[in-house]
C-alpha cells in the first residue's frame, strides 16, 4: 500500500491506496507511514484539497473499499447523496431495498473506509440530529457546514 497526507483545517488526512484505486481515507494524528505517492494518490490529494477549498463538489476517483456485500451496497448508496444535502439512515435503508435495515445501515456507515469521498458524514438521524461519525461529531458538523457554505 501507498500513503500520502493532506493537512486540513480538520487535521491531518491520510490517503491510502495502490496503483489503481483509493482504499482508505482517514483522519489521523500523525504521519505513521512514509509518503509514497502514486498518480491516483496525487489525484485524490488534489481533489480533497479542492473540496476543502470549496471548489469541488464531486469526486472523480477510482475507489476500492473492502467490505461485505451489504457494506458495499450501503457505500454505493452513500455516493448518491448530493453535495450539501443530508439523508437519514432510514433513507439509505430504503434506497438499498432494506427498509427495516436502519441499524445495519448505521453499522455499515460507521465502517466506511473512505471518509469524505464516500460521504457518510451526510447521513443524519431521522429527526435531523447529527449522529455518529468515526472522525467525531465536530468533524461531521464542520464538513456539513462547509458543504452548506459552498452549495
Amino acid at each position: 500500500m501507498n500513503h500520502t497526507y493532506l493537512s486540513t483545517e480538520l487535521g491531518l488526512v491520510k490517503i491510502t491506496g495502490n496503483e489503481a484505486a483509493i482504499t482508505h481515507i482517514d483522519f489521523v494524528a500523525n504521519k505513521d507511514f512514509p509518503e509514497t505517492e502514486t498518480v491516483v494518490l496525487k489525484q485524490a490529494k488534489a481533489q480533497l484539497q479542492e473540496y476543502f477549498d470549496g471548489s469541488r463538489t464531486e469526486f472523480d476517483l477510482p475507489l476500492s473499499p473492502k467490505g461485505t456485500a451489504f457494506q458495499q451496497k450501503v457505500w454505493e448508496q452513500l455516493q448518491t447523496i448530493p453535495f450539501g444535502k443530508t439523508v437519514s439512515y432510514q433513507d439509505i435503508a430504503k434506497g438499498i431495498g432494506n427498509p427495516r435495515g436502519t441499524q445495519a445501515v448505521g453499522g455499515a456507515n460507521g465502517k466506511n473506509p473512505i471518509a469524505i469521498v464516500i460521504p457518510c458524514h451526510r447521513v443524519i438521524g431521522k429527526n435531523g440530529t447529527l449522529t455518529g461519525y468515526a472522525g467525531g461529531l465536530d468533524k461531521k458538523a464542520w464538513l456539513l457546514a462547509l458543504e452548506q457554505k459552498h452549495n
